[in-house]
């Protein structure tokens, strides 16, 4: 799925719809799953396993994964990465630091949001596109993809800035034939190779009842290639 959405070159990525009988996962890892259910240990292990499938490709040896502030994956010295899981996928992508400035993934089931969601992650302009855009294009679930994509621009944000950032904060516009959406920062956004950015640019996919949006800014601030 994450190889249909084209990327740039020094990105890799890795992906799995299914989690193997054994995971490999070291002992730092394995300590934060004492009392996790049997789900979340699945998930939380083939995603780490993807990650490390996606570093090797960089020739990164394998290195424990741990969560850090908000749950944002600790990489390696001199790597950008964003991991992502949902029922029946995981995936990772990574980059080196030095050609690549930050990496959001995001994947959802492509299904509606829970009823009076939309009203909690969209502002007045999204919840208008979502409506019109759901009259057009009738077999794609708007909301679903519009949280998708909020949720690559937050992983993508964070590790630039340590900082929040509200739903309302951001305003997505999307191409609803192109596969790519663009994100508007309304508030100050961060400073890339002395640039301050006031958007982020992504692609979106909805594939086989999934939906996966990506975000990455080379170091040169520039967006996902076209």
């Amino acid at each position: 799925m994450i190889a249909k959405i084209p990327l740039p070159a020094a990105v890799a990525a890795a992906e799995a719809f299914s989690d193997p009988t054994e995971s490999m996962l070291f002992a730092e890892e394995q300590a934060l799953l004492t009392n996790a259910l049997d789900e979340r240990r699945r998930e939380f292990a083939t995603v780490r396993v993807c990650a490390r499938r996606a570093l090797a490709t960089l020739g990164v040896a394998p290195v424990p994964i741990l969560p850090g502030l908000r749950g944002a994956p600790i990489w390696p010295d001199g790597i950008v990465g964003s991991m992502t899981h949902c029922v029946g996928y995981r995936a990772a992508a990574v980059a080196s630091a030095a050609a690549v400035a930050s990496i959001g993934i995001d994947a959802e089931p492509h299904e509606a949001l829970p009823a009076g969601l939309i009203n909690a992650i969209a502002i007045d302009e999204e919840r208008d596109q979502v409506s019109n855009l759901s009259r057009v294009v009738p077999h794609v679930w708007w909301d679903r993809l519009l949280f998708c994509m909020k949720e690559a621009v937050f992983k993508a944000w964070f590790p630039l800035t340590r900082q929040w950032l509200d739903f309302e904060e951001v305003s997505i516009a999307v191409g609803a034939y192109s596969g790519t959406f663009n994100a508007r920062l309304l508030v100050p956004g961060p400073v890339v190779s002395g640039r301050q950015l006031d958007h982020f640019a992504g692609r979106w996919l909805v594939h086989k009842g999934l939906i996966l949006t990506v975000i990455a800014l080379t170091t040169d601030g520039s967006d996902l290639p076209t």
